[in-house]
């Protein structure tokens, strides 16, 4: 057992994944030395929080050799723009208006205020992706956000309408100062809102990749809600994303006589529907898990047994937890291919599987792909629409294994 970081509480664990290697710790040579940590995850009956048990060090995670830049997916650079948009519109009668997103990565959606002309601020501390954000001339700070931060930032840019974060909630291990700096940095009607994937999607589909160092936390209506209203703040909307897997956008704004929207009457009454605020909402999730790996590992399995070869698509953060937990290594998986520069000639942490290029997958003519970054299937599938057509078969994995 465990205490919950965020209000104290013993909590119950969910499922315990063992020994795991960084997500993003791509190798460049096989005998580089790996750190593992006690990957497991713990339910919060208290304030309903899921989280991991033990945590990496976030200097770790996010640092100049950073793996993931958000701009190589064409999905998520149309979504970020539809981020963009929204924000401009919920600004457009302020008076010289001020937006802060945490963890701007490359600056794929604040590069759009930036041309509106409207004044902004990344924080992002990442100095590689902050880079190239600022090539997008975006303006960026390298911190970690928390209440001393946000404090710096309103004596020199004054308070922000809109304070946002796209997947970087769940990163953040003192997620409390977060929201004090919230509510530190926000005018009295600013709003705060930000989307990560979605506890609902992942305890239904089972899609326990989500689950890796990064990600400390696995939010809920049911948890963000009770987070808010610790530090002074109100959950007013949540809007259901499909990027990820299934991510979910929160809405929060300061005080406690806003107006909330039937879709947060409607998503937590789902959530509890599913037991999500209960330990028995958690029971099966192990059983569901440990059988999606039995499945693929047998899977693949017959395919090599049958003389075929296996390759996959995507080195993705999330596909470390599957490889690892799955124990699927090169016997299994010839190589991965990947578009991202720095991850091409490294090796996968932990499993040590060769990742090559995707003009490497182009030339080659293995006929089974392990798509590895599953949440980007109609994207990938409209892609190698050709692929599929030669006979080219995928092979996924959530809620259950499929070949087609």
């Amino acid at each position: 057992m465990s205490q919950c970081r965020i209000c104290n509480q013993t909590t119950h664990q969910v499922i315990h994944f063992g020994k795991m290697p960084i997500a993003n710790g791509f190798l460049r040579e096989l005998d580089e030395k790996e750190f593992l940590f006690d990957m497991s995850v713990a339910f919060c009956p208290q304030c309903f929080m899921v989280q991991l048990e033990e945590t990496v060090k976030p200097e770790m995670m996010f640092n100049d050799n950073y793996q993931f830049v958000s701009s190589t997916s064409n999905a998520m650079a149309i979504h970020f723009e539809g981020i963009a948009q929204e924000i401009a519109g919920k600004v457009a009668d302020k008076q010289d208006p001020f937006i802060v997103e945490l963890g701007c990565n490359d600056g794929i959606m604040l590069k759009h205020i930036a041309a509106k002309g409207i004044h902004h601020l990344g924080i992002e501390p990442s100095s590689n992706v902050a880079a190239m954000a600022r090539k997008n001339k975006v303006e960026v700070t390298e911190k970690f956000f928390n209440a001393a931060t946000a404090q710096e930032i309103v004596q020199e840019h004054g308070q922000a309408d809109v304070l946002c974060g796209s997947n970087v909630f769940c990163h953040i291990e003192d997620i409390n100062s977060v929201f004090e700096g919230a509510s530190i940095l926000l005018k009295d009607d600013g709003v705060l809102f930000f989307e990560d994937p979605y506890l609902l999607d992942i305890v239904q589909k089972s899609s326990f990749d989500q689950i890796y160092d990064e990600h400390v936390y696995y939010y809920s209506g049911l948890s963000v809600q009770a987070l808010a209203q610790r530090h002074g703040l109100q959950l007013v909307d949540m809007v259901h994303q499909d990027v990820h897997g299934g991510s979910m956008r929160y809405y929060i704004q300061k005080g406690s006589d806003k107006n909330i929207s039937q879709n947060v009457n409607d998503g937590i009454a789902a959530e509890k529907e599913w037991q999500l605020h209960q330990t028995e909402g958690y029971e099966a999730f192990k059983t569901k898990v440990d059988q999606i790996c039995k499945d693929l590992k047998q899977t693949l399995k017959d395919i090599k047994q049958q003389k075929n070869r296996i390759v996959a698509y995507g080195a993705t953060s999330k596909s470390t937890t599957l490889l690892n937990y799955a124990q699927i290594g090169p016997d299994l998986i010839e190589y991965i291919c990947d578009t991202t520069p720095n991850k091409i000639n490294k090796y996968t942490p932990g499993t040590h599987i060769p990742i090559k290029s995707y003009d490497a997958f182009l030339a080659d003519d293995a006929r089974n792909t392990l798509l590895l970054a599953w949440n980007h299937k109609k994207e990938i599938f409209a892609k190698e629409k050709s692929y599929r057509e030669k006979g080219g078969k995928f092979i996924t994995y959530f809620p259950e294994v499929v070949v087609e």
